[in-house]
């Protein structure tokens, strides 16, 4: 990757997070989708998971819990083993905010604002 696209990536991830973390799950899948198209190997897995995860969040602001418990699953399946992977994202911590919500999601318990995922950025 040239010294442009890897910039260029670097912008869309930026505006991908911030619709990500302000609960703009559609804008957000769209957005990440920009960037799956751009990218391969682990890098691919890992956005495809982020966007599973925005979709399973789509999926919940709509009331298919079903639906959301299952692309969660998938998406947080595509990230946990690749957290190593260097996009900006703090994603380790993503995992771990994933395996907490993909378990009250199966255990059918009640959600609050704090159970939203959150992609932090690396400083």
């Amino acid at each position: 990757m040239n010294e442009e696209s890897t910039k260029s990536l670097k912008d869309s991830l930026v505006t991908a997070l911030n619709l990500f973390n302000n609960c703009e799950w559609y804008e957000a899948h769209d957005a990440f989708e920009e960037i799956w198209n751009s990218v391969d190997g682990d890098e691919r897995q890992v956005i495809q998971g982020i966007l599973q995860v925005s979709v399973s969040q789509f999926h919940l602001s709509n009331g298919n819990l079903n639906g959301a418990t299952i692309l969660l699953g998938e998406g947080l399946g595509r990230i946990k083993n690749r957290t190593k992977i260097n996009l900006g994202i703090d994603l380790d911590s993503f995992c771990r905010c994933l395996e907490d919500l993909l378990k009250k999601l199966q255990d059918k318990e009640l959600l609050n604002e704090n159970d939203k995922p959150f992609l932090k950025p690396l400083c």
